[in-house]
């Protein structure tokens, strides 16, 4: 299927590892010039070599900090005009509220709730003013499958969600599309590092973070290029009329109740 994204520009945020670099890797493949963002400049000078060498497409690279207002700003000022805005970069602090300090909150709400809200005011209002773009939230099933022991995301990503929906429900009416993605566990670095927070919560024993293999469906996670391919497709002129919704992404975890809840711990 030709998805018709050629030649289009794709702001990635979070583009250096796991999701991001797999949305990066997936829209160079269709032909699109990339913008990516991230911490790590190494890792993103690395992500340009492999882009530009294997698909011959464009990539500038945007290290910084996208937990600071101004970096936003200035990311927005020079990406203004982008096609297709993806909103990736965020990591919000697993565990339950007792053990999450107010600093944990603020971190991670600057990088990924505020920063999803903040740099999409800044690409939308350029959008707005073309009459034409893409807006994708890679949120999170958390904030449609409440967890207490992730309750930082799960309140950031609920919050993301209505945020998507407002902004999505009315964007069409300016040829824009406001689009989110609910993955549930995915197979990156990330998950292991909340995954073996979750272990040290219920067992004592962060080494025992594999053990939640057995609780998601199909006995694994998704794959960062499965969340890639829905992203683009979602992205693509051939998901025109779809906007201010949220496609989920997670085995049906978030059908069913989360296979993680779903047993009582053994210790």
């Amino acid at each position: 299927m030709d998805l018709r994204l050629k030649g289009r520009s794709v702001l990635v945020t979070g583009a250096s590892k796991g999701i991001g670099l797999a949305v990066a890797r997936a829209f160079a493949a269709e032909g699109c010039n990339l913008d990516l963002a991230a911490r790590s400049e190494d890792a993103l000078k690395s992500a340009k070599e492999e882009l530009g060498r294997k698909y011959g497409v464009s990539v500038a690279i945007h290290p910084m900090d996208l937990g600071k207002s101004e970096n936003i700003a200035e990311l927005g000022r020079r990406c203004a005009n982008v096609d297709i805005l993806v909103n990736n970069a965020g990591e919000i602090p697993s565990g339950p509220i007792e053990a999450l300090s107010e600093a944990d909150w603020r971190r991670g709400y600057d990088l990924k709730l505020f920063g999803y809200i903040l740099l999409t005011k800044e690409i939308y209002r350029s959008m707005k003013a073309r009459g034409s773009g893409v807006i994708i939230n890679d949120i999170g099933n958390s904030g449609e499958n409440w967890d207490a022991n992730y309750i930082a995301g799960s309140t950031a990503n609920a919050g993301l969600m209505a945020f998507t929906k407002a902004l999505g429900g009315q964007s069409l009416d300016f040829g824009v599309r406001v689009v989110g993605v609910n993955p549930g566990p995915v197979e990156t670095e990330r998950m292991v590092k909340i995954n073996k927070r979750r272990a040290l919560d219920w067992y004592g024993d962060e080494s025992r973070w594999t053990e939640m293999r057995d609780r998601f469906p199909g006995g694994r996670p998704a794959s960062p290029e499965e969340v890639a391919d829905l992203t683009v497709f979602l992205a693509s002129p051939r998901c025109g009329y779809i906007t201010g919704a949220i496609v989920t992404i997670d085995g049906g975890i978030a059908a069913r109740g989360s296979v993680i809840k779903e047993r009582s711990v053994q210790t």
